[in-house]
């Protein structure tokens, strides 16, 4: 068995049946020319039935029996039953998008089994437009966003003539980037050798001075908000919304992309981030949801944010810390939540810019600590809230993207609602398209949906701004 860190551990032991802890991703695909989408559909299953080399990630489970050793170590099975983890189906007629997105919603909200590797893979066709969706599902405790994001690109390709396509849990794939890394490496000598002991001491001593260093960034983090009106720190209130209660296990999913150069239009007129353009967005959606349903609290919404501790070439698995954000909801007029928003976000980013990576993690560990609570009874009623939902931003590569020639047309992530956190709204960039995955628990956030609208809505809004000076 394999020992499960609690940075892993932590998404199993919060999981209900109300509030499955897996994370998703919807894409869909183009046929090449002259293919169609039932070849393309019985090629991707053909293809990773045949990838039965597979990578240990997606081997893994908790080990049994699974309410003591479970939540503290991993086994692995010795093969993948795929004709279970592998589920091809036709949508019915008509085909319309709204008919896909109605069977990630169903499907998101069931469990995975966890006495067996805990992923899901739908190849869907039968869509109108001609294109094939895959729609993934794999527990938060093996990969977060980042990973997640990674095996997709690492089994597609730049090169729309290139046919060696295969699955993401193919171990070819994983051998293909160790030889890269192998690359890219010093040669062998004494002089390697000296690096790796002089790499391992200074490794020991850097763990030792971020420990030591814990207290005096912990008075720091407390100064910034005291001092910094603009900082959310860990503990301050956000305010109630109907965001903000308890779910049941029934999903609705919503997704759209848009173009990622309007985006970035709006960031260079306004001297912004991406990423605050994304924040601003959602913003002034929220603004008209809540509205719509009478429920636009006086004081601003406050966001959290993932902030993914991943570097080049690290493994992949759970590395990430969060942030808190203001959303300046309470702000009606666009420039002046712009303003707001990214002063925000430059408090925040200078909190972190400040800590080693053990204090940015304890930092992240003291924004989410309700989520740990929140299945307790009464938790979400009676106690104050630290944020009320989680918005999170996962780039991607900017080239076109194919496999086997099947050219990818959207990307959408589907990640987790909450208990008192029933709203998640996740952003993939990649091929030149920010899609937006919305997903909420279905029958506490009616006609999510129309967030799409309103998304729209807030672009256009950003975009009519007078530029920034």
């Amino acid at each position: 068995m394999q020992y499960m860190p609690v940075t892993e551990s932590m998404f199993l032991i919060a999981e209900t049946r109300d509030q499955p802890m897996h994370v998703g991703g919807l894409q869909l695909f183009v046929p090449r020319e002259g293919q169609s989408a039932e070849d393309l559909a019985d090629e991707i299953s053909e293809r990773f039935h045949a990838a039965t080399d597979v990578s240990p990630m997606f081997l893994k489970r908790p080990a049994t029996p699974a309410q003591i050793a479970g939540y503290t170590a991993w086994t692995q099975d010795d093969e993948v039953d795929f004709d279970y983890h592998i589920r091809h189906i036709v949508l019915p007629r008509p085909g319309e998008i709204k008919d896909l997105l109605r069977y990630v919603s169903l499907n998101h909200g069931a469990l995975l089994d966890r006495r067996r590797p805990m992923w899901e893979i739908h190849i869907i066709e039968g869509l109108a437009d001609g294109r094939v969706a895959l729609y993934t599902k794999i527990h938060h405790s093996i990969v977060d966003g980042v990973s997640a994001l990674r095996l997709l690109q690492r089994s597609l390709s730049t090169d729309p003539d290139d046919r060696s396509g295969t699955a993401f849990w193919d171990m070819e794939l994983v051998r293909r980037r160790r030889r890269r890394r192998r690359e890219q490496r010093p040669p062998k000598g004494s002089s390697r050798l000296l690096g790796a002991v002089t790499g391992v001491a200074g490794a020991i001593a850097d763990t030792a001075g971020q420990v030591v260093g814990m207290a005096p960034a912990a008075a720091r983090i407390a100064a910034a908000g005291v001092f910094d009106k603009d900082y959310v720190a860990p503990m301050q209130m956000a305010p109630s919304t109907i965001l903000n209660q308890s779910i049941g296990s029934a999903r609705r999913f919503a997704a759209q992309d848009w173009p990622v150069t309007r985006l970035r239009a709006v960031a260079r007129a306004q001297q912004m981030t991406l990423n605050d353009v994304i924040l601003a967005m959602c913003s002034g959606a929220l603004r008209r949801y809540l509205s719509d349903h009478d429920g636009l609290p006086d004081e601003s919404l406050v966001a959290m944010m993932p902030v993914s501790l991943h570097s080049d070439g690290d493994s992949d698995g759970n590395a990430v810390t969060a942030i808190t954000v203001r959303l300046a909801t309470d702000i009606e007029s666009p420039a002046d939540r712009v303003a707001a928003i990214k002063a925000s976000t430059h408090g925040a980013k200078n909190v972190v810019r400040g800590l080693k990576p053990l204090q940015a993690l304890a930092l992240g560990a003291a924004t989410i600590w309700p989520l740990a609570f929140a299945t307790v009874p009464g938790f979400v009623e009676y106690t104050p809230r630290a944020f009320n939902l989680i918005i999170s931003n996962v780039p991607g590569p900017e080239e076109p993207l194919y496999w086997n020639g099947a050219r990818l047309d959207g990307s959408y992530p589907v990640s987790i609602p909450m208990e008192g956190q029933a709203m998640n709204i996740t952003v993939t960039t990649i091929g030149g398209k920010a899609g937006f995955g919305v997903i909420g628990a279905r029958a506490q956030l009616p006609s999510l949906q129309r967030i799409l609208a309103h998304l729209e809505t807030s672009l256009a809004e950003l975009e009519a701004l007078p530029p920034a000076r």
